[in-house]
């Protein structure tokens, strides 16, 4: 064969386009490696008061969850971002998000604290965020407690919020709250406990929630404000009715109503609950809650919040097969069979958000 056939062999259209099709992918390869901001998820723990730390980023396998603003999750009382570095307080979200292009942050607040203390906290964080992200605001999710938190964040600084979506959280108070708080100081108006029982039990949760902030990363000298007392008395009944006349956006007018807004000041309100306390045989702690939600005498309860207190927003439901813990996927995902599975409602839930052009 001559030179002159040899080449023009090779560039003949089905020797010559395989070719030219493969060094396109490569470049195109190359390019998406460069740009991880827009090609990959990417997963923050934002352990205040060091910053925010990137754990992860994955390539997108879809864009599912692909939204405008960022994803921020707000725990609940007593709660952490990732412990000692081997368990998400959101167990197992933060990675399923990232899978169809979200960027989540996970945040610290004391773990035992009320709302406004805990907001607060939150809030600089979310400012943080803005300036890692680029992005001029975010969306909140909070968990239990965190879904309070947030609301105090969209209520004092409403530029920085896109979304609210409440999990689980008990917006009207909590009758095991109540129950606690009347047996250890029922006629307590002080804001401060005032016998030795109530004050050990507080010191007790002072110390979880130390606990809590070193197996986030924060270090001794940066441990964040503990109050079991004002914890307590948030979540109770009395409590959220004043947090609630503070910051009524989204609120049902009444305890077992439904919400009549679902966005105020140009922020989509959402929530979303379970019911039911043994979900899962296997699971330890379902047993404590059946136990904690006996105070509620039959109303529907996830064992901590009843499905009433729950309500916010736009109610993409409050009868998920769930319980308390399994509303963040905890413990260790051992979870109703045959039902909704977590990861799943908080992925169609951005989905909803992407698709509002949040």
């Amino acid at each position: 064969m001559t030179l002159k056939s040899s080449l023009a062999s090779a560039f003949t259209p089905s020797a010559f386009l395989p070719s030219l099709g493969a060094i396109g992918a490569g470049v195109l390869l190359m390019a998406l490696q460069t740009t991880s901001a827009q090609a990959a998820g990417q997963y923050y723990n934002c352990a205040n008061p060091t910053g925010c730390k990137l754990v992860s980023n994955k390539y997108w396998t879809s864009n599912h969850t692909d939204t405008k603003y960022p994803i921020v999750m707000a725990h609940g009382l007593g709660g952490f971002t990732n412990l000692f570095g081997i368990i998400d307080y959101f167990n197992g979200i933060p990675q399923e998000l990232m899978k169809g292009g979200s960027e989540v942050y996970t945040t610290k607040t004391s773990a035992v604290n009320n709302s406004e203390i805990r907001g607060e906290q939150l809030l600089q964080q979310v400012k943080t965020i803005t300036a890692i992200s680029g992005e001029p605001k975010v969306n909140l999710f909070g968990h239990s407690q965190g879904g309070i938190d947030i609301r105090y964040v969209a209520g004092v600084a409403p530029k920085y919020v896109a979304s609210v979506t409440a999990v689980s959280s008990p917006e009207q108070g909590s009758k095991a709250a109540d129950f606690v708080k009347n047996t250890l100081e029922p006629n307590n108006t002080t804001g401060n406990p005032s016998n030795v029982t109530t004050q050990l039990v507080s010191g007790v949760f002072n110390l979880i929630g130390g606990f809590t902030d070193v197996g986030s990363g924060i270090s001794f000298k940066e441990i964040q404000e503990q109050d079991g007392w004002q914890a307590l008395v948030a979540l109770s009944t009395d409590g959220a009715a004043k947090f609630n006349a503070k910051f009524p956006a989204a609120m049902p007018k009444n305890y077992c109503g439904q919400p009549t807004s679902t966005a105020v000041n140009g922020i989509k309100y959402y929530s979303f609950s379970g019911v039911g306390q043994i979900t899962s045989a296997l699971d330890p702690s379902d047993y404590l809650l059946a136990a904690t939600g006996v105070p509620f005498a039959g109303e529907s309860n996830d064992g901590l919040v009843s499905a009433c207190s729950s309500r916010l927003g736009y109610v993409i439901r409050d009868n998920y097969r769930m319980n308390h813990l399994d509303s963040a996927d905890q413990v260790l995902g051992l979870t109703a069979w045959g039902d909704s599975e977590p990861k799943s409602i908080y992925r169609t839930q951005v989905n909803r958000l992407k698709n509002a052009n949040l």
